[in-house]
């Protein structure tokens, strides 16, 4: 068995042969590239069990030469894919079970052995060499081709880095200095998963995130590993379905992702200051702020204006909801060009490296564990929200919104911790807090509309904004009066995490 390590790039088909021919590529090249035809046929029962453990089970063709290979287990963290795998040659298209006998999940084949079939093909043309970057040396491939099952195809155009000695450290810088060169987008996307879509006409789904446990964590620079992962793989899975606007709900967790990366961003800038780590922190801010544009559009139609349309002048109704559908369409084209930008690539390119540097390597300070570390997190801002809420009956809007940051960055601290600590006590915690937060965030929505509606009215101050301002000032006035019974009830909790 070994362990493959490889960095997976979509490049467009019209930018291969410029990377191909580049003299970069050719001084790195320590043997002559190849060109090769490369032909494999994925299996799999009918009801997918090998996929639903996690495993791809292929036969391959390069020129004469069959190779079977079942890869298993493994993670992709960052954007790079790490995987168990046996390889072994066979003697034609037909699966050797017998040669499996070694591998961890011999037994799950040799029940299953029967029920295997073929699903889906992937054909390609593979041009590879061999650079030496930096004392590694990575195997790079350019593919292009296409995954085809019985009921269509779709195109294959992508660069492969794979370690083959070194450090992974080096796929990251070595794909930055080739993003100098071609447009690149990071692919969190394996060719059999592709594959797998195609065959079972999965459709895109919104996808929440999935929380670490961190009792499984030695120390504090693994749990915060842990949980910046799950960000990023909650961020990466949703940024398809926001660029397509296939619904709004995937921006909405676009965001969440980006705002719980920017708090445990700062917890991490607690544990040790790093330059990298601040250049990341700041970008990851600049996106809440540019995201945080858009959602204030998308509530404002959406919440405010389409619920109260009907009892607006049927002129004045059609003015602001044009007038917002053309702003929120704006700030969607922004975020769609944020999203697919060179820009975007970078940023995840340099956060790969920097999760695989030397920031992880400093020792942690005074011997402090990570209980003890997570516990100084949870009341430090469990402090700060008390001190926000002093004056709640009389707070301000700016107040209210500082109150509501505040409510944010403890539930998402209290989120990622919670699995170190009792359950049932941080459940419950959690539940009231989240209900506070939502609070909150309505209050906050309907200032935000004030702001919109002088966007929308440049001072005309037709009949139709001056009905929605007095409406939605009722709505908030109600909402404080919840807010206030809401934070009577959280004030008496007591903390889930030891004092």
């Amino acid at each position: 068995m070994s362990v493959e390590t490889e960095l997976k790039l979509r490049i467009a088909p019209e930018h291969l042969n410029r990377l191909k021919r580049h003299p970069l590529l050719r001084k790195l090249s320590i043997a002559p590239a190849t060109t090769s035809k490369v032909y494999s046929v994925y299996y799999d029962t009918p009801k997918l069990d090998l996929h639903r453990h996690g495993m791809a089970l292929r036969l391959r063709r390069i020129g004469k030469l069959w190779l079977q290979t079942l890869k298993g287990g493994g993670v992709v963290q960052a954007g790079l894919h790490q995987r168990n795998e046996w390889e072994m040659p066979v003697a034609g298209e037909a699966l050797d079970f017998e040669a499996l006998k070694k591998c961890d999940e011999k037994h799950l084949l040799r029940a299953l052995r029967r029920k295997i079939r073929p699903l889906f093909v992937t054909d390609f043309f593979r041009n590879t060499r061999i650079a030496a970057f930096e004392g590694a040396e990575i195997e790079l491939s350019l593919d292009s081709g296409e995954i085809r099952t019985g009921g269509g195809n779709r195109p294959i155009s992508e660069l492969e880095l794979e370690l083959k000695s070194g450090e992974p450290l080096q796929l990251f810088r070595l794909a930055l200095l080739l993003l100098d060169i071609v447009p690149l987008e990071v692919e969190h996307t394996s060719k059999a998963e592709y594959g797998y879509r195609l065959f079972t006409h999965e459709q895109q789904t919104v996808t929440k995130i999935a929380m670490p446990d961190l009792a499984k964590c030695p120390d504090i620079p693994c749990a915060l590993q842990a949980v910046i992962g799950s960000c990023l793989l909650h961020l990466h899975a949703n940024v398809p379905g926001t660029v397509q606007r296939l619904d709004e709900e995937y921006l909405h967790q676009v965001r969440v992702a980006l705002r719980r990366l920017r708090v445990v961003l700062s917890m991490a800038e607690t544990f040790h200051a790093d330059g990298e780590l601040g250049k990341l922190h700041d970008y990851v801010a600049e996106l809440c702020v540019e995201f945080g544009r858009l959602r204030e559009w998308d509530v404002f139609v959406t919440q405010i204006l389409l619920p109260i349309r009907s009892r607006l002048s049927e002129k004045d109704g059609l003015r602001l909801l044009h007038a917002s559908e053309e702003l929120r369409g704006q700030h969607h084209t922004a975020v769609e060009n944020k999203l697919q930008s060179q820009g975007y690539q970078r940023f995840l390119l340099h956060f790969g490296a920097w999760m695989l540097g030397d920031y992880w390597c400093k020792p942690v300070a005074g011997g402090l564990t990570l209980p003890h570390f997570a516990a100084q997190i949870l009341e430090k801002r469990n402090r700060q929200l008390g001190k926000r809420a002093r004056h709640l009956s009389s707070a301000t809007p700016d107040q209210l919104h500082m109150l509501r940051i505040a409510c944010k960055k403890l539930r998402y601290s209290a989120e990622m911790f919670a699995s170190l600590f009792d359950s049932n006590k941080a459940k419950h915690f959690l539940s009231t807090l989240a209900t506070l937060q939502e609070t909150l965030g309505i209050l906050n929505d309907i200032e935000i509309s004030h702001r919109l509606l002088d966007e929308l009215d440049a001072g005309a101050q037709y009949k139709s904004t001056i009905l929605i301002r007095g409406v939605i000032e009722r709505a908030y006035q109600e909402q404080k009066v919840k807010l206030n019974g809401q934070w009577e009830l959280f004030s008496k909790l007591k903390v889930f995490w030891p004092l």
